[in-house]
């Protein structure tokens, strides 16, 4: 709670005391001659029956007796006030228990302290969605856990059987040797991915990206990345249709957004059906410098096409391990570009998936 707002409470709860005193003082006034012009007679009677002495010295100190009469009445109603505020301290100090407590129920409190309750349960709900992400992280990083291991011990299973034939085997042909050592290649390859994988996830846990912008050339950039998928997209039997202009500059980090658009063609390459066309397009207007990717393949369920850009996650739990990663990609794209203050989207319309990035110009 700032200062001020602090003061502004302390003023209010001194205002509100000072008016109750002066209500009461009021009010104890206006009693008190009510008795005196109505009922003095009866009220004196009455009195000097009882105890003579009592009655004299009330008429020999009739001004003492007003005194203790209105001091009586302030003392109830300052003792009624501090009590009533205490208690409802005490019920603030109570419902602090209930933040910890991760129930949907709301925290109530007197209305005197109404303001509190309001902070209260901010803090109580804000404490629940902390503990729920935290969960959820913790049981992303246990699934990514699981999931690397597999997919190491897999390429590393395979490179020990090889090894161990060429090393086993005295007269094994020259032909099969060279089979054996091209997949013991390959899977090291394999191995040597993924824990480039795992160095990119301890990057992105510990820091944010720096970003270096210089005057680069997106459609040439683009270009680059389509030349150098070439062998993938042989190898998956799929076409790339490029549709860039001849330049297009823009400020930025170039090897930054240079991975971000090789892990959308990846991406694209890996969840495409085979015989199909990958669509890449740059366009550049009022808005910004807009690029879409867009391929053909499974239909994504809505609920996972919300989630495709979280850290660890992975779309295709089923994804064999020669494709899958660690569920970094996408989420590292969105950083990428977002640092760059752009913004992803992602739609999927019946089988065609389509990324579209627009990057501000400055």
């Amino acid at each position: 709670m700032e200062i001020n707002e602090l003061t502004k409470r302390k003023l209010k709860l001194f205002i509100s005391l000072l008016g109750n005193l002066v209500i009461a003082v009021i009010i104890s006034i206006v009693i008190y001659f009510i008795l005196v012009l109505f009922f003095e007679n009866t009220l004196s009677e009455l009195v000097a029956r009882l105890n003579y002495d009592l009655y004299a010295w009330i008429v020999e100190n009739r001004e003492l007796v007003v005194y203790v009469y209105i001091g009586i009445v302030l003392a109830v109603i300052i003792y009624r006030f501090i009590s009533k505020y205490v208690n409802s301290i005490n019920e603030v100090y109570n419902s602090l228990d209930s933040i910890l407590k991760e129930d949907n129920e709301t925290i109530k409190l007197p209305s005197e302290v109404n303001e509190f309750s309001e902070k209260i349960n901010d803090i109580k709900y804000e404490y629940i969605l902390t503990k729920k992400n935290e969960k959820e992280a913790q049981q992303k990083k246990n699934d990514l856990i699981m999931y690397m291991a597999h997919d190491l011990k897999t390429p590393l299973t395979s490179i020990i059987g090889y090894l161990t034939l060429l090393s086993d085997e005295k007269d094994i042909s020259k032909k099969s040797q060279e089979k054996y050592i091209k997949i013991a290649l390959d899977k090291a390859l394999r191995v040597e991915e993924l824990t480039n994988q795992f160095f990119d996830i301890t990057r992105y846990n510990l820091h944010d990206m720096p970003i270096n912008k210089k005057q680069i050339n997106i459609s040439y950039l683009l270009e680059q990345l389509v030349d150098e998928c070439y062998p993938m997209l042989e190898k998956n039997n799929l076409k790339c249709n490029l549709k860039v202009p001849e330049k297009v500059m823009y400020m930025g980090d170039g090897d930054k957004l240079a991975r971000a658009f090789d892990n959308l063609l990846k991406n694209a390459i890996n969840y495409s059906y085979e015989n199909t066309t990958i669509e890449i397009e740059l366009n550049e207007n009022d808005k910004g410098i807009i690029i879409k990717f867009r391929n053909k393949g499974d239909k994504i369920p809505e609920y996972k096409l919300s989630k495709i850009f979280e850290k660890f996650y992975r779309g295709d739990d089923s994804r064999k391990s020669t494709t899958g990663g660690a569920g970094l990609g996408l989420a590292i794209t969105k950083e990428i570009i977002e640092l760059h203050g752009g913004n992803i989207m992602v739609k999927n319309e019946d089988e065609f998936i389509e990324f579209n990035i627009v990057l501000p110009l400055f």
